[in-house]
């Protein structure tokens, strides 16, 4: 687990400062990987689970819901999906850093409709 929160560290510290100066209420947690009732919850098809679909990350606000850019909000990062679909150490470190971009931007109220509108979160 220490390596892969070295990873981590070493994404977040690659990402632009326009996108690190909104951290400073965010924690960014490691959980191994989703259970299936979060799948569901974050509305995945019992097919689309059965078939392996799973999550990089996730945003979440600490005490109930909000968007308000001050309260305070974690993302979760799912290090099992992320080593097994990114093996090398580099492609890890950067799609952790498009996660945690992407979780980013759920901080900013977008929904994942207009986040994938993108196609590059650089």
């Amino acid at each position: 687990m220490r390596q892969f929160q070295e990873i981590i560290n070493e994404a977040i510290a690659e990402l632009p400062a326009s996108a690190q100066r909104y951290l400073h209420n965010v924690v960014v947690d490691v959980e191994e990987e989703p259970d299936e009732q979060l799948l569901r919850d974050q509305g995945f098809s019992e097919e689309e689970i059965a078939e392996g679909a799973t999550l990089y990350g996730l945003f979440a606000p600490l005490r109930g819901f909000s968007w308000d850019l001050e309260d305070p909000h974690r993302i979760i990062i799912f290090k099992r999906p992320l080593e097994e679909d990114f093996p090398d150490r580099q492609e890890l470190r950067n799609e952790i850093r498009k996660t945690v971009l992407h979780e980013l931007h759920h901080h900013f109220g977008y929904s994942e409709r207009d986040i994938s509108k993108w196609t590059d979160l650089e």
